[in-house]
């Protein structure tokens, strides 16, 4: 187990590294804000809000080249995995979480860890995000591979199971990318690939669930949404690996297929029928005027890809 070093020696350090931090910062501006109405402070938090696109669009550049150099593993097996505690960690759970009904992912490609465990995204477990060892341990249940992608995400950059999984998935080959929200970040330096979304300082001194969670939200989405869209998760901006598990998603699956393709609901309801529900698959035998099977086919030699099955189909 890694100590952390307690005492008045240690915890002067800690303040004066959280005193440099952006998102630590004090706004003496707001240092009277409980006196405000409701509506004045909805305002301003609103204001701040709005900055953080802005901070987002500067690191464009970098999401990208992160995308390209996940999507590229992944479409050779590798998995999408977070990494981090608190706020952060519980961001990459629920985007983790997501990742099945949306894109029709197996619930292993795209990982959720954060630090203390399951228990922590709903209860704060104490010590949990000062321990690189667990950040390892973590990873290694998940037998790394090279084709990994491992992101270690954390307001701060400093965070140690967040830098701790970083360093711990590039030793073990894995690609690595850092998500924080200050500059020269540990996080960023210890990564292949670093992102830093710098929100300044939050309206509330250091909760940095606040506009850090919501750029650390942002880049996320693109993370994984994007890597779908690169791995024919989409056709167009249609779900179309959307996985039909309730009514909502059925009625859903229904009208995707006719959004794509124009069809009656008799030749939707029976393009599904022959594929047994699945909505990339009765796309392709509309559009391309082929049988079940044959759009099984057709899809697995494009790597799932509809819109070279269908230029494929053309073909035949």
């Amino acid at each position: 187990m890694t100590s952390t070093p307690t005492g008045p020696a240690a915890y002067g350090e800690l303040r004066a590294q959280l005193a440099n931090l952006t998102t630590e910062a004090f706004r003496p501006e707001f240092s009277e804000i409980d006196r405000l109405s409701t509506e004045e402070i909805a305002r301003i938090m609103n204001g701040e809000d709005a900055t953080v696109p802005t901070a987002v669009a500067a690191q464009l550049p970098r999401i990208a080249a992160a995308i390209d150099a996940t999507a590229e593993r992944m479409a050779r097996g590798g998995r999408l995995v977070y990494a981090g505690a608190g706020t952060a960690g519980r961001l990459g759970v629920l985007d983790a979480s997501e990742c099945p009904p949306t894109f029709n992912t197996d619930p292993g490609d795209v990982v959720g860890l954060i630090a203390g465990g399951p228990t922590a995204v709903v209860t704060s477990i104490e010590g949990a995000e000062d321990r690189k060892d667990l950040a390892a341990a973590d990873l290694d249940a998940l037998a790394l591979t090279a084709d990994d992608t491992v992101v270690g995400v954390s307001a701060s950059g400093r965070t140690p199971y967040a830098v701790g999984a970083v360093e711990h998935a590039r030793a073990r080959g894995a690609l690595t990318v850092g998500l924080s929200c200050n500059a020269g970040s540990a996080l960023a330096a210890a990564a292949e690939h670093g992102i830093e979304v710098v929100v300044g300082p939050e309206l509330l001194t250091g909760s940095t669930r606040l506009k850090a969670g919501t750029a650390q939200k942002l880049v996320l989405n693109m993370l994984s949404t994007i890597t779908m869209i690169r791995l024919g998760k989409t056709y167009g901006n249609l779900m179309v690996d959307v996985r039909a598990s309730n009514e909502k998603l059925r009625a859903r699956s229904r009208r995707i297929v006719s959004l794509a393709t124009g069809a009656s609901d008799e030749e939707i309801e029976a393009a599904l029928a022959a594929t047994d529900g699945e909505v990339k698959n009765a796309i392709l035998t509309l559009l391309g005027g082929v049988d079940g099977p044959t759009a099984a086919r057709l899809l697995t030699a494009s790597d799932g890809h509809l819109r070279a099955a269908l230029d494929n189909s053309r073909t035949k």
